[in-house]
């Protein structure tokens, strides 16, 4: 999943990348409103965490413009206002949660599964098609029950696929989904991670997940591929 975050304090920032990154996530991050808005406006995100309180734009600016344009991506909003009332304005706002600072990087790790879930209308961690099962807040993949050992990037992509199962992915799209701005790999980079994937996942099965349909792109579904 790609997560788009605008915080201006460089060393919250910085830190809750890392966290984010070390979760497993796609993350281009930013340090004012005006430049979200600007990212915002030809990128898509799977989340998004904005802090309120930002030069050049606050966070109900932004989101707002999102809205505005259409967009359902789901949103977490970070500040240090505290009262009923600031919480209320956040979410009437149209944010998904609202996160007060000082925080632990673990509750918001736990919020952002939660909003994810919520936005592909699941109520757990634990995604599944067949036998494979993939959980979210534990990173543990398992095929028939043996688990598997997956690179970061493997189980974003694979976790991408679970979400979107039974839908025809293109190169575009997961590579746009998966990998952020500061990517500089081949262009190649979807289909040898692809390969990866299905020599993990579905080497040894006779039944296949991971399916090419050509000309279009890639699906994780339990029927043959096109």
């Amino acid at each position: 999943m790609r997560i788009l975050l605008a915080e201006d304090e460089e060393d919250l920032n910085y830190i809750i990348t890392q966290k984010l990154l070390s979760d497993g996530y796609s993350v281009d991050s930013c340090l004012d409103g005006g430049e979200a808005m600007d990212i915002l406006s030809y990128t898509d995100y799977d989340g998004i965490i904005l802090d309120i309180m930002m030069p050049k734009a606050d966070g109900y600016e932004v989101l707002r413009s999102l809205r505005a344009a259409g967009k359902v991506t789901p949103v977490l909003f970070l500040t240090a206002r505290d009262t009923v009332a600031d919480r209320v304005k956040g979410l009437d706002s149209g944010a998904n949660d609202y996160l007060v600072k000082p925080f632990s990087l673990e509750e918001l790790s736990a919020r952002l599964r939660a909003m994810m879930r919520a936005s592909f209308g699941l109520v757990s961690n634990v995604l599944s098609v067949a036998d494979l099962t993939l959980d979210c807040a534990s990173h543990v993949v398992k095929r028939g029950g043996v688990e598997i050992s997956l690179s970061a990037k493997e189980f974003s992509l694979l976790e991408y696929l679970m979400h979107n199962q039974g839908v025809v992915l293109s190169r575009e799209k997961i590579e746009n989904h998966i990998w952020n701005f500061d990517y500089e790999g081949g262009t190649n980079v979807v289909d040898v991670y692809i390969s990866y994937l299905r020599k993990k996942v579905d080497g040894g099965h006779g039944k296949k997940l991971i399916h090419t349909v050509r000309g279009k792109g890639y699906v994780l579904r339990e029927a043959d591929g096109i």
